[in-house]
């Protein structure tokens, strides 16, 4: 099933081409939508459907009856207070809770229309087609090339490396500042270069989907605004899903924005998080429908 989530984009790079789109963004057909579905409002296919999602860790539930769409070359925020589970959401999305051992989920996550979870699916294929930026950025104690360059060398390309790392960085708003010493140990840039050099290592693969854990909270403001201008500019070509502690953040730069919160089990000894309210991000942040989703917002609650 991974080697057909593959050629299906690959089928699909042709007629994208036709359509003189500026990236391959594979045709879905998708069955109609589960009753209780949350789907975009915006004319786009779904990169990811999930239904009824849940990730229990030892037997105890973290987030459960999880539904919503999440749609190509646009920016979905995942917004909530700590511990309401939109690490362990976002991690689903790409397979990273499968290394926790006691990790199990149930549900269906569909991407592309292919279930994620399905038994002949390879994590490692998912992987590469979903990347992911972490909250503190992470450089290998390598080069800056080296670091750009390890995906598609694990992946076996050996042709046309120079270029691969180069259009990687651009990408990433990051050529300018290291063309002049791509030899050199990453962890010579600043963290908000670090950051960029996570993004660029993560968009060498040539994924489809960027998770993005928090990837500003380690920041300072200038290299934060300089994130949020590259999310907006790869959301032109990629889907985006982000967690965010900053509700500003999520104002500034998101198309779509799911609220999330605890809820206590009936002895109020386990905390579970669910979707309070799924919207276009700015009628959940000035009229939202659910009282509850108002009080994070405004900030009475949090």
């Amino acid at each position: 099933m991974t080697e057909q989530m593959t050629d299906r984009r690959e089928d699909d790079k042709a007629e994208a081409a036709a359509r003189s789109r500026s990236r391959d963004m594979p045709e879905i057909s998708l069955a109609s939508a589960a009753a209780g579905h949350v789907p975009t409002p915006y004319a786009r296919e779904a990169v990811f459907r999930l239904d009824g999602l849940g990730v229990s860790y030892g037997g105890v539930s973290a987030i459960r009856d999880i539904t919503l769409d999440i749609s190509e070359r646009q920016i979905t925020a995942l917004i909530g207070p700590s511990g309401c589970g939109k690490s362990t959401l976002i991690r689903c999305l790409n397979r990273m809770n499968d290394l926790i051992p006691a990790a199990t989920v149930e549900g269906r996550a569909l991407y592309h229309g292919e279930d994620l979870y399905g038994p002949s699916v390879d994590p490692v294929e998912v992987r590469k087609l979903i990347g992911m930026v972490f909250q503190k950025p992470n450089p290998f104690p390598k080069s800056i090339y080296d670091n750009v360059a390890f995906g598609p060398r694990v992946l076996g390309r050996k042709d046309d490396l120079d270029e691969a790392v180069e259009s990687a960085l651009r990408r990433a708003a990051l050529w300018d500042e290291s063309k002049d010493r791509l030899k050199k140990n990453a962890f010579g840039l600043s963290g908000g270069q670090q950051q960029r050099l996570c993004i660029a290592r993560a968009l060498a693969v040539d994924p489809d989907v960027i998770l993005m854990d928090e990837p500003c909270s380690a920041l300072d403001p200038i290299s934060t605004g300089r994130i949020e201008d590259l999310m907006v500019e790869l959301k032109e070509n990629y889907a985006i899903v982000i967690v965010t502690h900053n509700m500003q953040q999520a104002a500034r730069v998101s198309q779509m924005t799911a609220f999330l919160t605890v809820e206590l089990d009936d002895e109020e000894s386990h905390r579970t998080g669910r979707i309070v309210e799924y919207a276009e991000t700015e009628k959940l942040f000035t009229t939202p429908e659910d009282p509850r989703t108002e009080a994070y917002v405004t900030g009475r609650v949090g």
